[in-house]
């Protein structure tokens, strides 16, 4: 076991490759892990140093405790190359998204992490702004989704991307972490052209 990392210049900074790199990846692997195992209650430094690796002194240091460890996690998820669906037409794309955030929150072996990081989210104020960050920048990259549709003319000029996916995330979100209610194709479609509706009708446009 590894009793020492090199220093990186901020948490949320990857070097390309080396030493650092991995030891990043290790201490967000273990994080997820405790988080769907124990929650975050149950999350300890000790956990994360026994299953990354890491000298939990270099945990205190880098990150200085759970909340840390949490948020550099998130960030680190954020740093993926997701880009939003792009099926020729503004209701495929948002029926494609609000499939996408489905198979995320319904996958046996998907959910549980992304659902850990939300539960995080409720107990710990760092990890609510580095959540609220994810998604912050979740839909910046949702701009072009309403930038070609403002151009096929399927969405009025001004268009708020991030209303615009806040509103298909919405109800499914609703259904899976407030009322528990099952969640299938139907509703993910309905919650898609619901909102598109309103973005025809011009709902999150700036007024006329």
């Amino acid at each position: 076991m590894p009793s020492d990392t090199p220093t990186p210049s901020a948490p949320g900074t990857v070097r390309p490759g080396g030493r650092t790199a991995r030891t990043r990846a290790a201490v967000r692997d273990a994080v997820l892990t405790g988080l769907v195992e124990h929650g975050y209650p149950g999350l300890t430094i000790e956990y994360v140093a026994e299953h990354s690796g890491v000298h939990k002194t270099t945990l205190y240091r880098r990150w200085g405790g759970v909340e840390g460890l949490v948020a550099d996690a998130l960030d680190l998820a954020g740093e993926d190359s997701w880009s939003p669906p792009d099926t020729g037409t503004l209701h495929g794309d948002l029926r494609a998204l609000a499939q996408e955030i489905l198979e995320t929150f319904t996958d046996p072996g998907g959910a549980a992490a992304p659902t850990a990081f939300i539960a995080a989210a409720f107990q710990s104020e760092r990890a609510a702004e580095a959540l609220r960050g994810f998604y912050a920048e979740r839909f910046a990259r949702c701009a072009p989704l309403i930038e070609r549709a403002v151009g096929r003319g399927e969405a009025p000029p001004g268009t708020d991307a991030g209303a615009v996916v806040r509103a298909v995330s919405a109800p499914l979100f609703f259904r899976l972490f407030v009322t528990r209610e099952p969640v299938d194709t139907a509703v993910a479609d309905q919650a898609a052209d619901a909102t598109l509706a309103a973005v025809r009708a011009g709902a999150y446009a700036p007024p006329a």
